[in-house]
């Protein structure tokens, strides 16, 4: 057996098995998506290249190939036709769907607002106070039916008699392959690994990040923890709104042209794994038994006349 001299990097290897963590539940959603592995390799090649490469300006100064594909372990070749070709991928200048911007002016700006401080009830078309004002405020060009559409589908908003809208969340919980939930998808796992990340990089005053888990947790209990924990995380995000709220309203005042914008946020969110009989319904797998394929046989006249032709052709 031989022996293996490499040296041991005890970093790498928990940096490995870090991955492989992360990357699970990443292919859960990529196979849910239609997403191929194909596909993610040549992404991950591509965005590695470009996040190299903006590392190696930040260093250096300079832009250099060679280093770039020395901190990829791509060839050099490869790297400059990457870095030659255009970034296709789309930057969010507000950095939040425009969907979930509608909802937030709906609960924030005077004009949808009641006298109460509740999102006010709106008719769908109109020239002053409706949806269709509040799509073409805040929606960023997109159609007020589309917008309906697709806040009806994320649950945030009840469609009432004589074409009016209600609003039922400020913050809804996007479910289903949807393009909305695969956009939050990548917005909220940016965030949360760019926080993870920073903190990694960092020698004081982190950013802050806390879990709170048990191991044993009774499966009885399941619906009434999150039933609390969804009703204590929505407080939290309100009163977190709110003071991000009011920093916006002070740095008006102040010299906005001369302070430096940066964007601030925190989430908040439930996890569990999966274990069958949770919600009731035990996970089930549904067993179908192989239907055999076999070869049909040509039928004997022909196969026959198929052998007196070669032979006829043979003598001939």
């Amino acid at each position: 057996m031989p022996y293996d001299t490499r040296p041991r990097d005890p970093l790498k290897e928990a940096t490995i098995i870090a991955l492989k963590r992360m990357v699970d539940p990443l292919l859960s959603f990529m196979f849910d998506a239609g997403v191929t592995v194909h596909e993610f390799n040549q992404l991950v090649r591509e965005r590695s290249v470009r996040v190299a490469a903006k590392r190696v300006i930040a260093d250096s100064g300079r832009n250099s190939k060679s280093r770039v594909a020395i901190i990829t372990g791509l060839p050099r070749s490869e790297v400059a036709r990457i870095l030659n070709s255009d970034d296709v991928i789309l930057h969010s200048h507000s950095g939040q769907h425009p969907a979930r911007k509608v909802l937030g002016a709906w609960y924030d700006n005077p004009r949808f607002v009641e006298a109460n401080g509740d999102p006010a009830v709106l008719p769908i078309f109109g020239r002053r106070r409706s949806f269709e004002q509040l799509v073409a405020l805040h929606g960023g060009g997109i159609p007020v039916r589309a917008m309906l559409d697709e806040l009806t589908q994320m649950d945030a908003v009840e469609r009432l008699s004589d074409q009016r809208v209600r609003a039922k969340s400020r913050f809804p919980i996007l479910t289903g392959v949807t393009t909305s939930a695969i956009t939050s998808v990548g917005e909220r796992t940016s965030d949360l690994l760019g926080t993870l990340r920073s903190n990694l990089r960092r020698t004081s005053k982190p950013l802050f990040e806390g879990t709170a888990v048990v191991g044993d947790a009774d499966l009885d209990v399941i619906s009434l923890l999150r039933r609390e924990i969804s009703e204590q995380g929505l407080s939290f995000i309100n009163s977190a709104n709110s003071i991000l709220s009011r920093s916006r309203a002070k740095s008006k005042h102040s010299n906005s042209k001369l302070s430096t914008k940066c964007r601030v946020g925190v989430t908040v969110y439930y996890f569990q794994d999966q274990i069958p009989g949770v919600e009731g319904t035990p996970i089930e797998t549904v067993s179908r038994r192989r239907k055999n394929l076999q070869r049909r046989r040509a039928p004997l006249k022909r196969m026959r006349k198929s052998s007196e032709f070669r032979r006829n052709t043979t003598n001939s």
